[in-house]
């Protein structure tokens, strides 16, 4: 279209079009989806609006997070963002679409396109004109256009590509204020994707320029995204202390917009915390500023939040008075998002007062516009609360089948993780990660063993997303739980209803657009008509759940109709999965709830079987930490302990072993289960790794058991011996000094296996170390490891140099020759704080996915020499079965437990006479007294686990 357009006339053009072209914002990430922010638009971005008379608010002690916090409402509290725009900018914000990311462009001058692919393809053809003219700054504001459509279409690396485009005119040129704009811009899109470390560093080069500048307005902005990072970062005294510096420099700037959002976002964090009366506060000194500006979507949005507060507190008739306020004035400015999830907070208080037809009739409503807007993240939530809301009124079946389909909207999310804002991959992780725990849960109930097995697997991959929040499952994972032939019937009838009030929803939200004063008669008849059809849907929603079709459906899944209806394919990958393993391979699922213990077994040649303990939570984990501290002190007896979780996690499948001839245990550990080994556990004659092999994986569905490990290995041995390294990872200090014993544990195994590289110290950086990891199939890094409770960059591993790398950078690995990885000296559960066990667990997938085929780490840091004496044993009994002649095929599995069994009986003789007097003179001569002696303690043996392949 600009071919026929001269050179002077494009200049012309272009002096008009770049004063409408919105620079790049920098903004708050919100937890429902988006929300509209017409009224930031129209905003100035100047110290134009002054404050409101109430003082500015000091923060309240913000208290510990409790262990374990899990939110008392599904419905989820929204977040508000803040934008930035440069002081020296000629270009103003325009009408937003969608508040923190992309703003409308007009395109010439004043038009406003409403597709996206054609402010795709404007741009693109304005920035080909800017750089045709030479115009370095125009073509930097484009550019910075194009990387925030990039980031509205989900393609969050290109959008990088433009930024960073962008940030490198601007350098050149020196316009500091557009270079920390983006610099803001770019840390927000790194904090979209939860890559929070790369976040946190943009956004502190982009406070420092604007402190260095004077730009206060835009510092206070900064300030807050920065909050925000470390409240969902959970580091809450950090947030606290930016939240003080932003409202600090707003005291300054009069800068009213960024004040509402501040003290929204405060607020809250003391409802992330629990501490309502104190969310209160500040949100209603939120609301009241937002109505001083007219800032009518924040109004709506405080008063949601406000809303949910008072749900928490019992004020249950304050709460549905804020909700009708809410979703008045978000019906007025045409937030669908906003009313979807209005309506679904309005079902959550009728939950809570018993009124469960009215409940339901919300989240009818809620589930109608979530579906016609595409929201998949409330959609899984309200499919949740509708389950919920059935099974309170004691309908199970019918709540499994709203469960499920929760579940596979979640799943249909992971196939496309990385193409949804952060604020969606974590604003609903308890209460999703809760939907397969409570389906599960109902399935056992209902004695569905093969199903509830399958949701299990798939809470373990929802745990991983939780956690490391990139988490896409595989093909398998991707098709989510099946649905019986009644469940898909029930289902299609549903969809019919809900289909036709998706369609009255959209043409009733096409005829609102049109201002009221300028309607016709004709159209403000249909409004009412649609009004009324949309009463009579969701009346007709609850006469369809009670209607006699579908009690008899229901009915008719009798556990023989069901076992007929189910897919026998899972359960035959199941089965032959273990018979690679070879005999007596049997797959082992606990699944802890609030009120007993499940545990489900498969064997090769069974379908699953389920047997119930009577132990509560709470008793459970009581349990777990005792057992857990007597085997961390080698002086304590752990047997008693030891003894205490057998009967609990074994004995109810004794005969169930027995029967199947069971050898080896694949074991997927619930919960902070995965923190204690369970090969420590004691039957009262001998510990279990004197019975089984035990080979723990992440998930099933997550673990190759295809592969063979390679006829000659091939080994990097890394060690930290010498030296010193003290640092600090949020509010944690480490200490760490080199390993006296690592030393002769790399020697060892450089005796064992020749061909292999040698690296201590110096020479075993993270630069000279991590390009050669994939040229070996054995990598033992002999350093310390830290898997810390809390965000995945906590956790990391130590080079001998001084170097670190972080869970997340472990992901970037290439390891597709690796056959294993070894980290012999990690810890978990560092100072005495136990979670869910989610960083092993992630630590466990990362190594799989980078394309190592299996893992062995430590639960806690052993003894330097008991680590050397249980690694000396264990790479002598995986080099036996690979020495040229032999006919013994001893597995990794297979070679941990002899290892761990010679150190319980001092006899090494399992790995051949020669080798054994071998191992028991280096032991002697090696190890001070006290240690050699006392070896055969679950502290020395137990703490090593193999996770993954262990063939």
């Amino acid at each position: 279209m600009w071919s026929s357009i001269t050179v002077q006339h494009r200049l012309k053009l272009l002096s008009l079009v770049s004063t409408t072209l919105l620079f790049s914002l920098a903004s708050f990430p919100i937890l429902t989806e988006t929300l509209n922010s017409d009224v930031l638009a129209q905003t100035p971005t100047t110290e134009t609006s002054p404050l409101p008379a109430s003082p500015f608010p000091s923060l309240s002690p913000i208290e510990p997070l409790p262990e374990m916090l899990v939110p008392s409402l599904s419905t989820i509290p929204i977040f508000y963002p803040n934008n930035i725009y440069p002081n020296n900018s000629p270009l103003r914000p325009l009408t937003s679409n969608r508040s923190g990311s992309l703003l409308s462009i007009e395109i010439p001058c004043q038009a406003q396109v409403e597709n996206i692919q054609q402010k795709l393809q404007a741009c693109q053809q304005f920035l080909a004109i800017h750089r045709q003219i030479g115009d370095r700054i125009g073509e930097s504001v484009t550019l910075s256009n194009i990387a925030l459509i990039y980031r509205e279409l989900g393609n969050y690396d290109r959008a990088l590509n433009f930024y960073q485009q962008a940030l490198a005119i601007q350098t050149a040129i020196g316009s500091r204020a557009s270079e920390a704009a983006t610099l803001n811009n770019i840390g927000l899109t790194y904090h979209e994707v939860g890559e929070y470390s790369q976040a946190l560093n943009f956004y502190q080069q982009a406070l420092a320029i604007h402190k260095e500048i004077g730009n206060r307005v835009s510092e206070g902005r900064t300030l807050n995204n920065l909050a925000e990072l470390y409240s969902q970062l959970g580091q809450y005294s950090q947030a606290r202390e930016f939240y003080q510096q932003a409202l600090a420099v707003i005291k300054v700037t009069k800068d009213t917009t960024n004040l509402g959002n501040t003290l929204h976002n405060i607020g809250l964090l003391h409802q992330k915390l629990n501490q309502f009366p104190q969310a209160l506060e500040y949100y209603q000194q939120a609301l009241a500023i937002r109505k001083n500006i007219n800032d009518r979507t924040g109004e709506g949005t405080t008063l949601s939040n406000i809303a949910l507060v008072y749900d928490n507190l019992g004020q249950h008739s304050q709460a549905l008075d804020s909700l009708k306020q809410a979703l008045a004035i978000l019906t007025e400015v045409g937030n669908r998002v906003g009313v979807g999830n209005a309506l679904d907070s309005m079902g959550t208080v009728y939950k809570s007062l018993g009124d469960y037809t009215s409940a339901l009739e919300y989240y009818q409503q809620a589930l109608v516009i979530l579906k016609e807007i595409g929201n998949r993240g409330l959609e899984r939530v309200t499919l949740s609360n509708i389950a919920s809301a059935l099974e309170s009124q004691n309908q199970p079946e019918l709540a499994i089948v709203f469960y499920k389909q929760s579940v596979n909207v979640t799943e249909a999310i992971r196939k496309n993780l990385r193409s949804l804002p952060r604020e969606q991959q974590e604003s609903y992780t308890k209460t999703v990660a809760d939907t397969y725990r409570t389906l599960a849960d109902i399935l056992l109930k209902q004695n569905r063993i093969l199903e509830a097995q399958q949701v299990i697997d798939l809470l373990k991959i929802q745990e991983l997303n939780d956690y490391l929040g990139n988490v896409r499952g595989n093909e398998q994972t991707s098709q989510g739980v099946e649905l019986l032939p009644q469940e898909q019937k029930l289902t299609a009838d549903y969809a019919a209803i809900q289909n036709r009030a998706i369609q009255l929803g959209k043409e009733l939200a096409e005829l609102r657009k049109i201002p009221e004063a300028n309607r016709t008669p004709a159209q403000a008849t249909r409004i009412a008509e649609i009004v009324k059809a949309q009463e009579a849907i969701a009346a007709e929603f609850n006469a369809f759940i009670r209607s006699p079709e579908v009690q008899a459906s229901i009915a008719a899944q009798s556990p023989i109709v069901r076992d007929g209806s189910i897919s026998l394919r899972r359960l035959k990958n199941i089965q032959d999965n273990l018979q690679r393993l070879g005999k007596g391979a049997v797959l082992l699922y606990p699944l802890i709830l609030e009120d007993r213990l499940e545990l489900i077994i498969t064997t090769a040649d069974s379908p699953p079987i389920r047997r119930t303990v009577s132990v509560e939570r709470s008793e459970l984990n009581r349990a777990i930490v005792e057992f857990r501290s007597a085997l961390q002190n080698p002086d304590a007896d752990a047997k008693i302990p030891a003894q205490k979780l057998y009967k609990w996690l074994i004995k109810p499948l004794e005969n169930d072993l027995i029967q199947a001839e069971a050898q080896t245990l694949i074991y997927a550990p619930d919960e902070q289960l995965r923190y204690i080994p369970l090969a420590a556990l004691h039957d009262g004659k001998q510990w279990l790794v004197e019975r089984f092999r035990i080979n723990y994986i992440t998930a099933d569905s997550l673990t190759d058991f295809n592969t063979q490990p390679p006829d000659k290995p091939q080994v990097l041995a890394a060690g930290f011996t010498k030296g010193s390294y003290t640092f600090r990872i949020g509010d944690r200090e480490f200490f760490f000094s080199g390993l006296p014993f690592a030393a002769r544990e790399v020697d060892n195994l450089v005796t064992i296996f020749p061909n292999s590289l040698k690296l201590l110290d110096g020479e075993f950086s993270r630069n000279a170390t991590v390009p050669r990891l994939n040229d070996y199939n054995i990598v033992h890094l002999a350093t310390h490891a830290a898997f810390v409770v809390g965000q995945p960059n906590d956790s990391f591993i130590l080079f001998g140099n001084g170097d670190r790398v972080t869970l997340p950078d472990v992901e970037n690995w290439r390891l597709t020759n690796v056959d294993l990885v070894v980290l012999s000296a990690c810890e978990t559960g560092i100072g005495g704080k136990l979670g869910n066990g989610e960083e092993i667990l992630g630590f466990g997938y990362l190594i799989q996915e980078a394309g190592a085929k299996a893992a062995i780490a430590s639960l806690w840091s052993v003894s330097d020499g008991g680590t050397q004496a249980l690694m000396d044993a264990f790479y002598t009994a995986l080099s036996s079965s690979k020495t040229v002649g032999t006919k013994t095929n001893i597995t990794k599995a297979e070679a941990l437990r002899q290892a761990q069994i010679e150190l319980i009986t001092r006899n090494y003789s399992a790995v051949g006479q020669h080798r054994g007097i071998g191992i028991q003179g280096r032991t002697r001569n090696n190890l001070p007294l006290q240690i050699s002696d006392r070896l055969n303690h679950p502290y020395y043996w137990s703490s090593f686990i193999l996770i993954g392949n262990g063939l």
